[in-house]
């Protein structure tokens, strides 16, 4: 069997009510490259039921994995991605459930790898531009940007959004060395995901790790009902941040060069 050009990985937890199963079958009839991996962590509503009913409507483009605990939104998209490099794709990635970013956002993360052979990891970026159909609360915007202005701070990197739930990177074995240990915190995972990448070996002659990122603005992104992240999960965030900064501090590379993520569409 060929091995798909990306594996997609979404960790779903009593997404009942938010998942949308055609959209998801829509979107593996149209893509025959990609492979859906859904994990389910724990979840105690009728998830599993319609996870599994989806993988039996397209067994050869939908995998799940069903965890009988919850063990938290990070360690599922660790467990799957590592699940999703044993199928040996070019590119791995995950997105969230609800699809806030939407599905037809991977077409653009695909052609960044296409035509940006440099680039290693995509990150998705949540900006209000015109022409982006970009809707967030404004609560959550504000006090996104001021988490956004610590986490460059925290990694020394001029990134705009780490929290937006879709990120893809190419499959090798430094891949598989970003999600080889639990992550340490279950609100900023992405952020801890970042710093690991970051902190990965560089052979002489070769780019630093900061020029071989992208941040993608994706062309939507809509503010789904009934998200789990509560107003005191920033202030635990915040905290959480802390140790990220201090481990990049004790692991200060002298190469890093001072080039921001390039932002844009391909």
């Amino acid at each position: 069997m060929t091995p798909p050009e990306l594996v997609l990985v979404v960790p779903c937890h009593n997404e009942a009510a938010r998942l949308d199963p055609a959209a998801f079958l829509d979107f593996a009839a149209t893509h025959p490259n990609v492979r859906l991996l859904m994990v389910d962590d724990g979840s105690t509503d009728a998830t599993a039921d319609i996870l599994e009913r989806v993988r039996a409507a397209a067994p050869a483009a939908v995998q799940v994995i069903t965890q009988s605990r919850r063990s938290g939104k990070g360690e599922a998209i660790r467990v799957g991605m590592l699940a999703a490099l044993e199928l040996r794709p070019a590119l791995t990635g995950f997105l969230d459930a609800d699809l806030a970013t939407p599905l037809s956002a991977i077409d653009d993360f695909l052609a960044v790898f296409r035509t940006r052979r440099l680039v290693e990891f995509v990150l998705g970026s949540r900006v209000m531009l015109l022409g982006r159909d970009v809707t967030r609360t404004m609560t959550r915007h504000y006090l996104g940007r001021v988490f956004a202005t610590a986490v460059s701070h925290a990694l020394d990197l001029r990134v705009y959004d780490t929290q937006c739930g879709a990120k893809v990177l190419r499959a090798n074995e430094a891949t598989a060395a970003l999600f080889a240990e639990p992550f340490r915190s279950p609100w900023i995972f992405d952020v801890e995901l970042i710093a690991r990448y970051l902190r990965l070996p560089v052979a002489p002659g070769e780019p630093a790790r900061r020029e071989r990122m992208y941040e993608l603005v994706v062309p939507a992104w809509h503010d789904v009902p009934g998200s789990k992240l509560r107003w005191y999960d920033f202030a635990r965030a915040m905290v959480d941040l802390t140790h990220v900064w201090r481990e990049r501090r004790r692991n200060t590379d002298p190469r890093r060069a001072q080039l921001p993520i390039q932002s844009g569409r391909p």
